[in-house]
């Protein structure tokens, strides 16, 4: 290996949903401090670096991907005390940590929303994505996208749950409230955020522009140049749907968008069109192969890959792509695949052990 890459590129990411992760407390939730019992297990793995999926204050509606306060640990999870004696003990042990990061929609608890809809003219009405008349665009968690709100007779827009309302990205006090939020967690020792559906954040909902939307690149350049400039940080944006293409081009160090992202092409492969995730036929290996060759050639040229086959939003992977009568096989040939490419490595909790389901 290249004694020169930086410590992201040589880093082995393990991804904590914390929820399920290790519970402290036997309330039935993982929660920090389950968290940091099993530091010295996780650096015995030869872990570097520790993806933390949302732990600030939210209803739940989508399991913390809801946020309705950026600066506050949700009490199922512990406190801010708790966050920082994981964060210290963590670094103690000579690994990192990255934190979940969703930007492109909040919680409709969080008080922008809660002020947002009070009134046309109230001062927090354009941090969110408001309209007369709603469009034709489907929400991923299926229906319209747009919730109407009789206290203003006016739609809102949200992609995912209507509990979850876009942020408007358009409106610059609100692009300058999340840097600050951003720098703040940074400031404290943070050292990295995996961005939710961050290929949102540049799109035209007018236009129909969604998925690498027409501002895209001006948002991630301003973000880096507010958030990430002069840090030695760790970024990996979630964008499903870019070309690998597109791919090289956002995570090229030149241009300095953002270090890596996860592309979800190989992903696809065995769904059943229409069905997503929940109806999967077999698997066409050589298609399989072929997706992970080209990726690999193009981002061994330009920009930087990152190696993942499954997270909190798959199947397991043995159960997916190998077999549950042979798991400690299949978990070995699924590793041995995963660590034999170029890129940055990612392990969701329990693939370790061959986990299923």
């Amino acid at each position: 290996m290249n004694k020169n890459l930086k410590w992201w590129k040589k880093a082995v990411v393990y991804q904590i949903y914390p929820l399920s992760f290790a519970d402290s407390n036997g309330d039935g939730y993982g929660d920090l401090k389950g968290i940091i019992q099993k530091l010295d297990y996780l650096k015995s793995l030869g872990i570097d670096v520790l993806w933390l999926s949302p732990v600030y204050q939210s209803p739940m509606d989508d399991n913390g991907y809801d946020i309705s306060d950026y600066y506050k640990i949700d009490p199922i999870f512990g406190t801010m005390t708790d966050f920082e004696e994981l964060l210290h003990k963590t670094h103690d042990l000579g690994m990192k940590i990255i934190m979940d990061l969703v930007i492109n929609h909040t919680s409709d608890e969080h008080v922008w929303f809660k002020e947002s809809k009070k009134s046309k003219d109230n001062p927090f009405r354009d941090y969110y994505i408001w309209r007369d008349k709603p469009s034709d665009i489907t929400s991923v968690f299926s229906g319209s996208a747009w919730e109407f709100d009789p206290t203003t007779n006016q739609y809102y827009f949200h992609l995912f749950s209507k509990k979850q309302p876009d942020l408007n990205w358009d409106n610059p006090k609100l692009r300058t409230a999340i840097y600050q939020m951003i720098n703040y967690w940074l400031d404290l020792g943070v050292d990295g955020f995996r961005l939710d559906v961050i290929d949102l954040i540049g799109k035209d909902v007018d236009h129909f522009q969604l998925s690498d939307g027409p501002y895209l690149l001006e948002r991630l350049t301003e973000m880096k140049n507010q958030c990430f400039l002069y840090r030695d940080i760790m970024t990996v944006g979630e964008m499903p749907g870019l070309s690998i293409e597109r791919a090289a081009e956002i995570t090229d160090e030149k241009n300095g968008f953002l270090n890596m992202i996860f592309q979800f092409g190989h992903v696809g492969l065995d769904e059943v069109p229409g069905k997503g995730k929940w109806v999967l036929k077999s698997l066409d290996l050589l298609e399989f192969k072929q997706y992970f060759l080209k990726s690999q050639s193009i981002l061994a040229k330009q920009g930087w890959n990152s190696l993942f086959l499954a997270n909190h939003d798959q199947p397991r992977v043995v159960s997916r792509y190998g077999s549950t009568l042979y798991r400690k096989e299949s978990a070995k040939m699924l590793a041995t695949i995963l660590y034999g490419m170029q890129g940055t490595p990612y392990i969701y909790q329990g693939e370790e052990i061959g986990m299923t389901g």
